[in-house]
Protein backbone atom coordinates (compact mmCIF):
# COMPACT_ATOMS: atom_id res chain seq x y z
CA UNK A 1 0.00 0.00 0.00
CA UNK A 2 0.68 3.20 -0.72
CA UNK A 3 1.20 5.55 2.21
CA UNK A 4 2.23 9.76 1.91
CA UNK A 5 2.94 11.52 5.50
CA UNK A 6 3.67 14.97 5.82
CA UNK A 7 5.43 15.90 9.20
CA UNK A 8 6.49 19.63 8.90
CA UNK A 9 8.14 20.20 12.54
CA UNK A 10 11.06 17.80 14.20
CA UNK A 11 8.80 16.31 16.76
CA UNK A 12 6.33 15.07 13.67
CA UNK A 13 9.32 14.20 12.02
CA UNK A 14 9.93 11.30 15.26
CA UNK A 15 6.50 10.33 15.55
CA UNK A 16 6.46 10.02 11.67
CA UNK A 17 9.41 7.73 11.44
CA UNK A 18 7.79 5.58 14.53
CA UNK A 19 4.63 5.14 12.73
CA UNK A 20 6.57 4.32 9.21
CA UNK A 21 8.16 1.74 11.10
CA UNK A 22 4.91 0.01 12.63
CA UNK A 23 3.25 0.54 9.69
CA UNK A 24 5.86 -1.72 7.77
CA UNK A 25 5.45 -4.58 10.38
CA UNK A 26 1.38 -4.14 9.45
CA UNK A 27 1.93 -4.17 6.02
CA UNK A 28 4.89 -5.97 3.95
CA UNK A 29 4.13 -3.97 0.77
CA UNK A 30 4.43 -0.63 2.55
CA UNK A 31 5.56 2.22 0.59
CA UNK A 32 6.40 5.63 1.73
CA UNK A 33 6.79 9.30 0.26
CA UNK A 34 6.77 12.15 2.58
CA UNK A 35 7.20 15.53 3.53
CA UNK A 36 9.51 14.97 6.90
CA UNK A 37 12.85 14.95 8.29
CA UNK A 38 16.12 12.42 8.40
CA UNK A 39 14.31 10.15 11.03
CA UNK A 40 12.06 8.96 8.30
CA UNK A 41 14.43 9.23 5.62
CA UNK A 42 16.23 6.57 8.19
CA UNK A 43 12.65 4.67 7.71
CA UNK A 44 13.23 4.12 3.79
CA UNK A 45 10.77 5.61 0.95
CA UNK A 46 11.14 8.93 -0.40
CA UNK A 47 11.70 12.63 1.16
CA UNK A 48 10.51 15.19 -0.61
CA UNK A 49 11.08 18.08 1.11
CA UNK A 50 12.44 18.72 4.61
CA UNK A 51 10.49 20.08 7.45
CA UNK A 52 13.71 22.73 8.43
CA UNK A 53 12.39 24.79 4.86
CA UNK A 54 8.47 24.79 6.42
CA UNK A 55 8.62 25.43 10.20
CA UNK A 56 7.71 29.02 11.15
CA UNK A 57 6.56 29.92 14.47
CA UNK A 58 4.10 32.46 15.62
CA UNK A 59 1.39 34.74 14.00
CA UNK A 60 4.15 37.31 12.95
CA UNK A 61 6.75 34.62 11.74
CA UNK A 62 4.34 33.03 9.52
CA UNK A 63 2.80 36.40 7.92
CA UNK A 64 6.28 37.21 6.88
CA UNK A 65 6.75 33.56 5.46
CA UNK A 66 3.48 33.33 3.74
CA UNK A 67 4.79 33.02 -0.17
CA UNK A 68 7.28 29.97 0.90
CA UNK A 69 4.33 28.57 2.85
CA UNK A 70 1.92 28.87 -0.12
CA UNK A 71 5.17 27.41 -2.25
CA UNK A 72 5.22 24.56 0.14
CA UNK A 73 1.51 24.01 -0.32
CA UNK A 74 0.96 24.05 -3.86
CA UNK A 75 3.98 21.69 -4.25
CA UNK A 76 2.70 19.46 -1.79
CA UNK A 77 -0.34 19.30 -3.56
CA UNK A 78 1.11 18.42 -6.91
CA UNK A 79 3.42 15.86 -5.42
CA UNK A 80 0.41 13.57 -4.12
CA UNK A 81 -1.83 13.85 -7.23
CA UNK A 82 1.17 12.79 -9.18
CA UNK A 83 1.58 9.94 -6.53
CA UNK A 84 -1.66 8.71 -6.51
CA UNK A 85 -1.30 7.48 -2.51
CA UNK A 86 -4.13 4.86 -0.90
CA UNK A 87 -3.89 7.20 1.81
CA UNK A 88 -2.92 10.47 3.52
CA UNK A 89 -1.37 10.52 7.04
CA UNK A 90 -0.81 13.87 8.54
CA UNK A 91 0.82 14.56 11.24
CA UNK A 92 0.59 17.74 13.78
CA UNK A 93 1.65 20.91 11.29
CA UNK A 94 -2.78 21.84 11.42
CA UNK A 95 -1.97 25.43 9.66
CA UNK A 96 -0.40 23.43 6.41
CA UNK A 97 -1.68 20.05 7.22
CA UNK A 98 -5.31 20.95 7.53
CA UNK A 99 -5.42 22.54 3.98
CA UNK A 100 -3.23 19.73 2.84
CA UNK A 101 -7.07 17.48 4.04
CA UNK A 102 -9.13 19.72 2.29
CA UNK A 103 -7.36 19.05 -0.95
CA UNK A 104 -6.71 15.56 -0.60
CA UNK A 105 -10.38 14.72 0.59
CA UNK A 106 -11.76 16.67 -2.41
CA UNK A 107 -9.48 14.48 -4.77
CA UNK A 108 -11.45 11.50 -3.20
CA UNK A 109 -7.92 10.52 -1.15
CA UNK A 110 -8.53 9.20 2.20
CA UNK A 111 -7.05 11.21 5.06
CA UNK A 112 -5.96 10.15 8.62
CA UNK A 113 -4.80 12.24 11.14
CA UNK A 114 -2.28 11.24 13.37
CA UNK A 115 -2.01 13.90 16.76
CA UNK A 116 -4.51 16.46 16.35
CA UNK A 117 -4.75 19.74 15.78
CA UNK A 118 -5.14 22.04 19.14
CA UNK A 119 -8.45 22.88 18.28
CA UNK A 120 -9.32 22.66 21.71
CA UNK A 121 -7.30 25.47 22.62
CA UNK A 122 -8.61 28.12 19.97
CA UNK A 123 -11.71 28.36 17.48
CA UNK A 124 -12.89 25.46 18.55
CA UNK A 125 -15.63 25.96 15.25
CA UNK A 126 -12.59 24.29 13.59
CA UNK A 127 -14.08 20.85 14.49
CA UNK A 128 -16.66 21.13 12.01
CA UNK A 129 -14.02 21.13 9.33
CA UNK A 130 -12.37 18.61 10.74
CA UNK A 131 -15.12 16.04 10.64
CA UNK A 132 -15.40 17.01 6.52
CA UNK A 133 -11.94 16.79 6.15
CA UNK A 134 -10.87 14.22 8.06
CA UNK A 135 -11.71 10.11 8.01
CA UNK A 136 -10.01 8.94 11.08
CA UNK A 137 -8.56 11.23 13.64
CA UNK A 138 -5.83 9.69 16.12
CA UNK A 139 -5.20 11.48 19.28
CA UNK A 140 -2.07 11.14 21.92
CA UNK A 141 -3.55 13.22 24.68
CA UNK A 142 -6.32 11.56 26.99
CA UNK A 143 -8.77 14.74 27.23
CA UNK A 144 -9.34 14.96 23.42
CA UNK A 145 -11.26 12.28 23.37
CA UNK A 146 -13.98 14.18 25.09
CA UNK A 147 -13.58 17.24 23.79
CA UNK A 148 -14.27 15.49 20.30
CA UNK A 149 -17.33 13.93 21.56
CA UNK A 150 -18.87 16.80 22.56
CA UNK A 151 -18.72 18.18 18.79
CA UNK A 152 -20.20 14.94 17.60
CA UNK A 153 -17.17 13.07 16.38
CA UNK A 154 -15.29 10.16 17.28
CA UNK A 155 -11.77 9.40 17.44
CA UNK A 156 -9.05 6.87 18.32
CA UNK A 157 -7.06 7.63 21.35
CA UNK A 158 -3.95 5.84 21.08
CA UNK A 159 -1.65 6.56 23.62
CA UNK A 160 1.06 8.82 23.77
CA UNK A 161 4.31 8.29 21.24
CA UNK A 162 6.31 9.78 23.60
CA UNK A 163 5.68 6.68 26.05
CA UNK A 164 7.12 4.80 23.13
CA UNK A 165 10.13 7.10 22.70
CA UNK A 166 10.76 6.87 25.92
CA UNK A 167 10.21 3.03 26.98
CA UNK A 168 12.75 2.46 24.01
CA UNK A 169 15.11 4.34 25.58
CA UNK A 170 18.47 2.95 27.00
CA UNK A 171 20.50 5.33 28.94
CA UNK A 172 24.22 5.46 28.15
CA UNK A 173 26.00 4.26 31.28
CA UNK A 174 29.36 6.30 29.90
CA UNK A 175 27.33 9.36 29.31
CA UNK A 176 28.81 11.45 32.47
CA UNK A 177 32.05 10.03 31.55
CA UNK A 178 32.19 10.65 28.02
CA UNK A 179 31.31 14.26 28.02
CA UNK A 180 33.27 15.11 31.10
CA UNK A 181 30.25 16.01 33.74
CA UNK A 182 31.56 14.91 36.83
CA UNK A 183 29.85 14.14 39.84
CA UNK A 184 27.90 17.63 40.11
CA UNK A 185 24.11 17.41 40.01
CA UNK A 186 22.88 18.77 36.54
CA UNK A 187 20.04 21.41 35.28
CA UNK A 188 18.92 20.86 32.30
CA UNK A 189 18.02 23.28 29.92
CA UNK A 190 16.16 22.88 26.79
CA UNK A 191 15.71 26.13 24.78
CA UNK A 192 13.91 24.30 22.03
CA UNK A 193 15.12 23.77 18.17
CA UNK A 194 13.38 26.75 16.22
CA UNK A 195 15.73 29.99 16.09
CA UNK A 196 13.06 32.44 17.16
CA UNK A 197 12.68 30.44 20.31
CA UNK A 198 16.23 29.75 21.67
CA UNK A 199 17.31 33.51 21.20
CA UNK A 200 14.30 34.54 23.08
CA UNK A 201 14.74 31.90 25.73
CA UNK A 202 18.31 30.83 26.38
CA UNK A 203 19.89 33.93 27.93
CA UNK A 204 17.24 34.01 30.22
CA UNK A 205 17.74 30.43 31.23
CA UNK A 206 21.52 31.21 31.16
CA UNK A 207 21.21 34.20 33.36
CA UNK A 208 20.76 31.80 36.34
CA UNK A 209 23.89 29.95 36.23
CA UNK A 210 26.04 32.03 38.53
CA UNK A 211 23.80 31.66 41.24
CA UNK A 212 23.50 27.89 41.33
CA UNK A 213 27.35 27.12 41.28
CA UNK A 214 26.86 23.89 43.22
CA UNK A 215 25.41 22.33 39.71
CA UNK A 216 26.48 21.73 36.65
CA UNK A 217 24.29 23.30 33.30
CA UNK A 218 23.82 21.89 29.87
CA UNK A 219 21.81 22.46 27.15
CA UNK A 220 20.39 20.54 25.34
CA UNK A 221 21.22 21.68 21.79
CA UNK A 222 19.16 21.26 18.54
CA UNK A 223 21.17 19.24 15.45
CA UNK A 224 20.19 21.95 13.29
CA UNK A 225 22.93 24.90 15.00
CA UNK A 226 26.34 24.56 15.51
CA UNK A 227 28.47 25.30 18.48
CA UNK A 228 29.85 28.31 18.05
CA UNK A 229 25.77 29.68 17.33
CA UNK A 230 24.91 28.64 20.84
CA UNK A 231 28.45 29.58 22.27
CA UNK A 232 27.82 33.61 21.31
CA UNK A 233 25.09 33.54 24.24
CA UNK A 234 27.23 30.87 26.90
CA UNK A 235 30.21 32.95 26.57
CA UNK A 236 32.49 32.48 29.48
CA UNK A 237 29.87 30.64 31.35
CA UNK A 238 30.78 26.76 32.77
CA UNK A 239 28.06 25.16 30.56
CA UNK A 240 28.18 22.06 28.80
CA UNK A 241 26.57 21.70 25.06
CA UNK A 242 25.13 18.41 24.39
CA UNK A 243 24.16 17.60 20.83
CA UNK A 244 21.73 14.66 20.32
CA UNK A 245 21.61 13.93 23.40
CA UNK A 246 18.93 15.33 25.34
CA UNK A 247 17.03 11.52 27.00
CA UNK A 248 20.53 11.25 28.25
CA UNK A 249 20.61 14.24 29.88
CA UNK A 250 17.03 13.90 31.12
CA UNK A 251 18.03 10.78 32.60
CA UNK A 252 20.71 12.17 34.67
CA UNK A 253 19.27 15.85 35.34
CA UNK A 254 18.17 17.00 38.60
CA UNK A 255 15.96 19.82 37.53
CA UNK A 256 15.08 21.48 33.79
CA UNK A 257 14.00 24.94 32.45
CA UNK A 258 12.51 24.15 29.37
CA UNK A 259 10.54 25.44 26.38
CA UNK A 260 7.20 25.34 26.62
CA UNK A 261 6.59 22.38 24.06
CA UNK A 262 6.47 18.50 23.31
CA UNK A 263 9.66 19.10 25.71
CA UNK A 264 7.95 19.58 29.13
CA UNK A 265 6.16 16.79 28.69
CA UNK A 266 9.42 14.26 28.13
CA UNK A 267 11.01 16.12 31.16
CA UNK A 268 8.08 14.99 33.48
CA UNK A 269 7.49 11.38 31.29
CA UNK A 270 11.73 11.62 32.97
CA UNK A 271 10.08 12.05 36.69
CA UNK A 272 12.50 15.77 36.28
CA UNK A 273 11.02 18.99 38.46
CA UNK A 274 10.68 22.04 35.97
CA UNK A 275 10.01 25.43 35.48
CA UNK A 276 8.42 26.00 32.25
CA UNK A 277 9.28 29.53 29.73
CA UNK A 278 7.97 30.93 26.75
CA UNK A 279 8.48 34.19 25.15
CA UNK A 280 6.83 34.94 21.91
CA UNK A 281 7.00 37.46 19.55
CA UNK A 282 4.98 40.88 21.16
CA UNK A 283 2.16 41.15 18.47
CA UNK A 284 2.17 37.13 18.40
CA UNK A 285 1.51 37.15 22.42
CA UNK A 286 -1.32 39.63 21.68
CA UNK A 287 -2.96 37.82 19.45
CA UNK A 288 -2.62 34.45 21.23
CA UNK A 289 -3.80 36.39 25.05
CA UNK A 290 -7.11 37.26 22.66
CA UNK A 291 -7.75 34.00 20.88
CA UNK A 292 -6.49 30.97 22.85
CA UNK A 293 -9.24 29.95 25.46
CA UNK A 294 -7.21 27.68 27.65
CA UNK A 295 -5.59 27.62 31.60
CA UNK A 296 -2.06 26.81 30.86
CA UNK A 297 0.32 26.41 27.58
CA UNK A 298 2.00 23.40 29.23
CA UNK A 299 1.17 19.89 27.99
CA UNK A 300 1.85 19.16 31.75
CA UNK A 301 -0.35 20.79 33.00
CA UNK A 302 -3.04 20.32 30.55
CA UNK A 303 -3.28 16.85 30.48
CA UNK A 304 -4.29 16.66 34.42
CA UNK A 305 -6.33 19.99 34.02
CA UNK A 306 -4.21 21.57 37.03
CA UNK A 307 -1.22 23.43 37.79
CA UNK A 308 1.52 21.40 38.51
CA UNK A 309 4.84 22.93 37.16
CA UNK A 310 4.95 26.70 37.07
CA UNK A 311 4.92 28.66 33.79
CA UNK A 312 6.66 31.35 32.98
CA UNK A 313 5.47 33.43 30.25
CA UNK A 314 6.19 36.41 27.92
CA UNK A 315 6.97 39.37 30.86
CA UNK A 316 7.37 36.73 33.74
CA UNK A 317 9.85 34.86 32.18
CA UNK A 318 12.99 37.31 33.33
CA UNK A 319 16.44 36.40 35.36
CA UNK A 320 14.53 37.03 38.74
CA UNK A 321 11.15 35.06 38.41
CA UNK A 322 13.34 32.17 36.58
CA UNK A 323 15.78 32.00 39.51
CA UNK A 324 13.39 31.91 42.23
CA UNK A 325 11.06 29.29 40.75
CA UNK A 326 13.89 27.21 40.21
CA UNK A 327 15.96 27.33 43.99
CA UNK A 328 11.97 26.30 44.65
CA UNK A 329 12.17 22.85 42.55
CA UNK A 330 15.95 22.20 43.61
CA UNK A 331 14.99 20.70 47.24
CA UNK A 332 12.33 20.28 49.85
CA UNK A 333 8.72 20.77 49.51
CA UNK A 334 8.53 22.19 45.80
CA UNK A 335 10.44 19.50 44.83
CA UNK A 336 8.40 16.54 46.53
CA UNK A 337 5.18 17.55 45.46
CA UNK A 338 5.90 18.21 41.88
CA UNK A 339 7.38 14.74 42.02
CA UNK A 340 4.19 13.50 43.39
CA UNK A 341 2.13 15.58 41.11
CA UNK A 342 3.95 13.52 38.06
CA UNK A 343 2.52 9.72 39.58
CA UNK A 344 -0.91 11.15 38.26
CA UNK A 345 0.09 12.66 35.13
CA UNK A 346 1.89 9.19 33.80
CA UNK A 347 -1.59 7.15 35.44
CA UNK A 348 -3.44 9.23 32.98
CA UNK A 349 -1.25 8.73 30.20
CA UNK A 350 -1.49 5.03 29.54
CA UNK A 351 1.16 2.76 28.34
CA UNK A 352 3.30 2.72 25.59
CA UNK A 353 1.91 1.65 21.75
CA UNK A 354 1.02 4.64 20.24
CA UNK A 355 2.78 4.41 16.86
CA UNK A 356 1.61 0.29 16.93
CA UNK A 357 -1.49 1.02 17.77
CA UNK A 358 -2.24 3.74 15.10
CA UNK A 359 -0.55 1.34 12.47
CA UNK A 360 -3.30 -1.16 13.16
CA UNK A 361 -6.15 1.32 12.94
CA UNK A 362 -5.14 2.90 10.24
CA UNK A 363 -4.60 -0.37 8.14
CA UNK A 364 -8.50 -1.94 10.16
CA UNK A 365 -10.16 1.08 9.13
CA UNK A 366 -8.28 1.00 5.00
CA UNK A 367 -9.51 -2.62 4.57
Amino acid sequence: MKYYLVAGEASGDLHGANLMKALKAEDSAAVFRYFGGDKMAAEGGELVKHYADMAFMGFTEVVLNLRTIFRNLKACKEDILNWKPDVLILIDFPGFNLKIAEFAKAHGIKVCYYISPKVWAWNQKRVLKIKKVVDHMFCILPFEVDFYRTWGMHVDYVGNPLLDEIAQFIPDTAFRQKNQLGNQKIIALLPGSRKQEIERLLPVMLSVVENHADYLFAIAAAPTFTAEYYQQFIGNKNVVLLFNNTYNLLHHAHAAIVASGTATLETALFRVPQVVVYKGGALSIAIARILVKIKFISLVNLIVDQKIVTELIQEDCNPQTVDQELSLILEGTGRSEMLNHYEALLARMGKPGASAKTAVLIRTYLQ
